[in-house]
């Protein structure tokens, strides 16, 4: 029976014999060359269409199986972490770098965050975001790790989860830097690695308690 090939970055769709691969693109942010080389590649194997994803991603759907490797090696790009158990692609809003209205640096700590743990095997999938202020345009309250920029810093929440079982984050730290921001989420990341727990990371601080993890993490 045919199913996804996680070594090949590619879902299975719909239909049971295609798939869609999607190249990770840091942030959203893609160049006009990228582009072209996902368009070319879409139409050279002849992709039912192109999906852009909530993740940021640009979805090439549709693919053979026979032709996924030649599809890999013309994109020249690696695979967005799409599936499996792992961090995936980090979600980023503009920030101060686009943004008017950002008030910290979304795109330049997401990406540092990106670099570092972006398809990192963990016990169970893991999903983060970053904002560059309140309007939370890349969704951090619904992210296993949150992070919100403010006037006065970031605020930091976890256990947000927007699948089968919605919940919204708890914030644990307000007020950070950009270098606490990152340390706080290491903390948190060797935690999951630690528990070993195949569940979101919400629901395991819904059965330890708040203030349990909070001590686990050292806050």
């Amino acid at each position: 029976m045919s199913k996804d090939l996680l070594e090949k970055g590619a879902i299975l769709q719909r239909d049971k014999e295609t798939y869609a691969i999607a190249p990770h693109l840091p942030g959203g942010i893609v160049s006009a060359e990228q582009l072209r080389k996902i368009a070319d590649v879409a139409e050279r194997y002849n992709a039912a269409t192109l999906k852009v994803t909530s993740s940021q991603r640009v979805a090439i759907v549709g693919l053979k199986e026979e032709d996924l490797d030649k599809a890999w090696e013309d994109l020249g790009i690696k695979p967005g972490a799409a599936i499996g158990l792992c961090v995936r692609s980090i979600k980023i809003c503009p920030g101060t770098t686009f943004c008017k209205r950002g008030q910290q640096d979304a795109v330049g700590l997401g990406l540092k965050l990106d670099e570092k743990y972006h398809g990192m095997p963990l016990p169970s999938k893991f999903k983060m975001a970053v904002s560059g202020c309140a309007n939370s345009c890349s969704e951090p309250a619904i992210k296993d790790i949150g992070v919100m920029g403010t006037p006065k810093g970031y605020t930091v929440m976890v256990g947000g989860n927007a699948a089968i079982r919605p919940r919204l984050a708890d914030v644990i730290a307000d007020e950070l830097t950009e270098d606490e921001v990152l340390q706080l989420v290491d903390k948190i990341i060797s935690f999951c690695k630690t528990n070993g727990s195949k569940h979101r990371l919400g629901r395991v601080i819904d059965e330890m308690g708040l203030d349990n993890f909070k001590k686990e993490i050292g806050l």
